[in-house]
């Protein structure tokens, strides 16, 4: 299964259709070095030897810490592996999330996401949206799509964004992926300590209509918890976790979906990978509605 970014420009990018999100590689809250740094390193190795050419980054995350492992474990890169990391956003000492999005709060971040991932252009980067702040979104994508036009991005996504936001979007420029919370049972707006994070099933087909990829996020951590029966009756049925088949029912739910689940451990990577085999029926779907 595979999935084509920007697929009506000139330089578009076809990926697996199963990715890997890395948030998880760093230590607990998201900061700092991770408990295995062995393991992480291996993980990531495992992941790209296994098929995934699509690996989600952030130089917030960590700080810093999953790019320079991205770099150490696989540079120099395979020339189908598409790295996409996020701007728009920072952490404080505290662990706090805090917008960093002026133009030129956007321009560090991409020169120092180059500097630690070692490219000369970032394929792909979505600009995460913090709630409504000072910085107008036109004014946050001018600036991603002046870097674009520098040759230091090739494609601008865009990250927690709201229907009317995407909307905007739209209208500004070309826009190749969204980044949501998605998962079986977290599909709409939810409301996290550093804001709300609007859900994928609000954008969906928005995205659909434009052929543009909706790559979901933190789809097991808040997901499954309140996923019911119905997801561990399918699961037992095709002897698999519930985990698996959450991101089964993503990749079931839309061509245009495109999971990126993260771990810390080896053998749930290769759990989650498993998920790809998984062939729900139309009879599934629909009972798990």
């Amino acid at each position: 299964m595979t999935i084509t970014i920007a697929q009506h420009t000139a330089h578009p990018l076809t990926v697996s259709r199963l990715g890997y999100g890395t948030m998880r590689l760093t230590g607990p809250d998201i900061w700092g070095e991770p408990a295995d740094r062995p393991q992480a390193l291996e993980i990531l190795k495992t992941a790209v030897s296994s098929g995934v050419n699509f690996i989600d980054t952030a130089d917030y995350y960590g700080e810093d810490v999953t790019n320079r492992l991205i770099a150490e474990a696989l540079h120099s890169y395979p020339s189908d592996l598409v790295i996409c990391t996020k701007v728009g956003a920072t952490r404080r000492p505290d662990k706090s999330w805090v917008p960093y999005n002026t133009p030129e709060n956007l321009r560090a971040s991409i020169d120092n996401n180059l500097r630690t991932l070692k490219q000369e252009q970032i394929q792909l980067v979505h600009l995460r949206l913090m709630g409504h702040g000072p910085v107008p979104l036109a004014e946050q994508l001018g600036a991603m799509f002046e870097m674009q036009r520098e040759g230091k991005i090739q494609h601008v996504g865009l990250s927690n964004v709201t229907r009317e936001e995407l909307e905007t979007g739209l209208q500004l420029g070309s826009i190749a992926t969204v980044e949501n919370m998605y998962s079986y049972a977290q599909r709409t707006t939810m409301q996290l300590p550093h804001g709300a994070n609007p859900g994928g099933e609000e954008v969906l087909d928005l995205c659909e209509q434009h052929g543009i990829p909706l790559i979901p996020f933190f789809s097991l951590v808040h997901g499954l918890p309140n996923a019911g029966n119905k997801l561990a009756e399918i699961a037992k049925k095709h002897n698999a976790t519930e985990a698996q088949l959450n991101i089964a029912w993503l990749l079931h739910k839309s061509p245009w979906i495109l999971p990126i689940p993260g771990t810390s451990s080896l053998a749930h990577l290769r759990e989650n990978l498993k998920a790809a085999q998984i062939h729900l029926s139309a009879e599934d779907m629909a009972y798990l509605g």
